[in-house]
This record gives structure tokens, sequence and C-alpha cells, in this order.
């Protein structure tokens, strides 16, 4: 059995996180005899200046990006039928708005210390894509906090304090430095970086080739 680590960086708010993520967990399912994940979660802000009351998502989208809103509409569509192919059924993304990402980035570092980072993750995920909800927002985060099982006045003090500010702003700079500007980016012991929201096929072509490669150093 060969282990490998694994570093997602990513946001709670990219549809292509959540997809890249279904693929890799599909393949790491198919290597399962072979290769156990260490996975581990690194913060990305997609909009890191977004206030916290957010942006109606349509009209961020078509600023952003410079489409139309045809553009736009065609896009989400095409998201939300790769979701469904990979197991990851979107809620109703027509509408709703952009949020500010960073205390939940706060939160999962946290949670990483607790062993249940990726339960949270997910579960942001949810709260964003299936029930349309604020990831900005601390009683919903806190809600989030307490279905996953973690100690919800322990979120609170966090949330109600600087906590982990800085080793989040230092994760975001470490990824930036090596060239990490889109997300997800994938990467397996921190040397090879696997880029989008691939399919299952090819991170397990991926994983299964590295862990050969690893095995013979």
């Amino acid at each position: 059995m060969k282990a490998l680590r694994i570093d997602i960086v990513s946001d709670v708010s990219c549809p292509w996180c959540i997809i890249g993520y279904q693929a890799l967990n599909t393949a790491l399912d198919r290597v399962k005899n072979n290769i156990h994940a260490d996975i581990h979660w690194q913060p990305f802000e997609l909009n890191p200046h977004m206030s916290q009351e957010g942006q109606e998502i349509n009209e961020h989208i078509t600023q952003k990006y410079g489409i139309s809103l045809q553009q736009a509409e065609q896009n989400r569509d095409a998201i939300k039928q790769r979701g469904i192919a990979e197991g990851y059924e979107f809620g109703n993304r027509g509408g709703g708005r952009i949020y500010n990402t960073f205390d939940a980035h706060r939160l999962l570092h946290w949670a990483a210390e607790k062993g249940k980072q990726t339960e949270l993750k997910l579960a942001l995920f949810d709260l964003y894509f299936k029930q349309s909800g604020n990831p900005s927002d601390h009683q919903q985060l806190l809600a989030v906090v307490e279905n996953v099982g973690l100690d919800i006045d322990q979120a609170k003090a966090i949330l109600a304090s600087n906590d982990y500010d800085v080793a989040v702003r230092e994760a975001q700079q470490h990824f930036q430095r090596l060239g990490i500007s889109s997300v997800p980016a994938v990467i397996i012991n921190n040397k090879h970086l696997i880029s989008g929201g691939q399919p299952a096929d090819v991170f397990e072509q991926a994983l299964t080739q590295i862990a050969a490669q690893e095995s013979e150093q």
C-alpha cells in the first residue's frame, strides 16, 4: 500500500472544485487496494475582496469574466450536467449570490486539527451549492459545524476572533507563490500538479503513475 499526500487547493464556492473532488474520490476508490490518500484541503479565495453582503451571481459572473448572460447560463448548465455525471447534483443556482469565504477557510483550518476537515469541506459545498446558503454568515456556518460533529462553542469563539487569520493567509500566499492562480489544483506529494476538474480516468492514471514513480525512488 502506497501512501500519497494530496493537497487540494480550492474554494467552497467553486463548482469545479466539488466536481474535481468527486472525480478524484472515484479514482481513489478504484485504486484503494494499492494507494492510501492523505487529503488536505488548502485555502483559495475566488473573490477575496467580496463584501459581506455578496453580489448577485449573474451580475458577478458577467462582470468578472466579460461574458453575456446567455453564456453564463450555458456555462452553468454545463457545470450542472458535469456534476450529475460525477455524482453531485447542484441545487438551483440559476439565481443566488457570490459571497466572501474567508471565515469558512478559517473554520476548515481548525477542522483539520480535529480530523474533520473533509467532512466540513463537503458540508460547506452542500451549504452553498445544494442549499443556496451563505458561507459568510456565521449562523449558517455554525449550523454546518454542528451537523458534522464539531464543537460549536469553539467555532463561535473562532468566528468572534482573529484565530487562524494568519495561518490561512500564509497558506494562500504559499500556494500563490507556487503559481496556483486557479482552482481546483490537486498537488500530490508536494510536487505533482493536476489542474482543473479532471475526469476520474485522468486522476486514476496520474495516481497510479505517481505511486509507481514514488515506489521506485
